[in-house]
């Protein structure tokens, strides 16, 4: 691949049906393209939770991908309430989602730092009442 590929999703808030499509999609491109098994895996699994993030505590948002030959760049952008403790929030099991989306099986803390884990380079911006970026990167090959 010569040029890099842009794609785009919007991630509605408080839908779990289609919270997961933007990583299936992407997921689906990338194998497509002939990416590494492993590396197509790591990213899916990271935008994953991204998506499950923006549906479950930012009310939606958007995803910006590049796919190039060397990584695949994720970032991720809302408008929600922000998040006042970075640290607090990375820390494994930490969550601030309601009983009602713990019940459905999700909000168990694991979301940010899986998407941590599962790339080569995280950050996180984000500022109370404005909202949040997240930029995700796993470098190919």
């Amino acid at each position: 691949m010569s040029e890099s590929i842009q794609l785009e999703y919007t991630v509605p808030g408080n839908d779990f049906t289609r919270a997961g499509e933007a990583s299936a999609d992407l997921k689906s491109t990338l194998k497509r393209l002939g990416l590494p098994a492993a590396e197509v895996r790591r990213i899916a699994i990271a935008l994953y939770e991204g998506e499950i993030n923006l549906a479950i505590h930012a009310g939606g948002g958007q995803i910006r991908v590049t796919v190039d030959d060397h990584q695949v760049e994720m970032i991720l952008t809302d408008q929600g309430p922000g998040i006042p403790d970075i640290p607090k929030a990375m820390e494994e099991g930490y969550s601030t989602a309601s009983a009602q989306v713990r019940s459905l099986g999700f909000g168990a803390g694991m979301g940010l730092p899986n998407m941590k884990r599962y790339t080569d380079e995280f950050d996180i911006q984000s500022t109370v009442g404005v909202g949040t970026t997240i930029t995700m990167r796993v470098k190919i090959g």
